[in-house]
């Protein structure tokens, strides 16, 4: 079954730049990786959306997933409300829609 992991990001003024060029030099041959999106949400505020084969595949990169967040860790901001630097979450698909 197809999951999907979701990651919100603030970006430290004057870092964005250096945030993204992190992305760019990731593998995105991790088994079970379908596809990874960056959206802008907001000044400064980024969020990744990726698409997995299933739950197992993505649990499977977290180690790759922790290595990459620690390439930029220090060009974010501390969210806040004891989040950290970054707003992970993910899950299955229960209901496609389109």
């Amino acid at each position: 079954m197809t999951a999907f992991n979701v990651v919100r990001f603030r970006v430290k003024p004057g870092r964005e730049q250096e945030f993204l060029d992190a992305h760019q030099k990731v593998s995105r041959d991790w088994p079970g990786l379908r596809r990874v999106n960056m959206l802008q949400t907001g000044d400064r505020s980024y969020c990744i959306i990726a698409e997995w084969d299933g739950m197992d595949s993505l649990a499977n990169a977290r180690p790759n997933m922790i290595a990459t967040l620690d390439s930029f860790r220090d060009t974010l901001e501390d969210l806040g409300g004891g989040l950290g630097v970054t707003d992970p979450d993910s899950g299955p698909v229960v209901l496609e829609l389109k």
